[in-house]
């Protein structure tokens, strides 16, 4: 056997390691699936690395740098207290159920609140027709509330055009 690996590096002036590789390559080229999957993998693996570099490196460094920006005033805003308000509310077995309310409108600028003050008889009016609707059950959770809220300065809005009400802020509400 030995005398046929030296016979097989005289002739081809190379050694049969080097055959195999050679021999690797061009089955490497000659079958397609296999070079598609090498490619597929070759390109997987520069994404990879490529999106590892974008998200670790470049977009930390820009986050860092860039620290939030706040004003250097704090926003104008002005709050009107609304009177508190108990209102019965429907229950589904006809029982009493009544509900307090106290509520604060937040608006845009101080000047407003003299306008809003003015229209609060024509804003609480709004506001019971509303809670009068309600039944403990609407009430439950925090979209509950959020729904509440939408439904209070969306009905603020309308009682007090022209005047806009950017919130309305719950300081207190009770269902017994």
């Amino acid at each position: 056997m030995a005398n046929t690996d030296m016979e097989a590096e005289d002739q081809d002036g190379q050694a049969p390691a080097e055959d195999e590789k050679k021999g690797f390559v061009k089955k490497l080229l000659g079958n397609k699936k296999l070079l598609i999957i090498a490619a597929a993998a070759v390109l997987l693996v520069l994404g990879g690395g490529g999106a590892a570099l974008y998200f670790f490196v470049f977009s930390g460094a820009e986050s860092a740098e860039k620290a939030p920006e706040y004003p250097a005033t704090p926003p104008v805003v002005a709050y009107a207290d609304m009177d508190e308000m108990i209102v019965n509310i429907q229950s589904q077995d006809g029982t009493p159920v009544y509900l307090k309310l106290s509520v604060q409108l937040e608006l845009f600028a101080p000047e407003e609140k003299a306008g809003i003050d003015a229209l609060k008889p024509r804003i609480r009016d709004q506001f019971q027709g509303y809670l009068r609707e309600l039944r403990p059950d609407d009430l439950k959770g925090s979209a509950g509330i959020m729904r509440l809220k939408e439904e209070l300065v969306r009905r603020t809005n309308v009682a007090a055009a022209p005047y806009k009400v950017r919130d309305v802020l719950l300081k207190e509400m009770i269902i017994q």
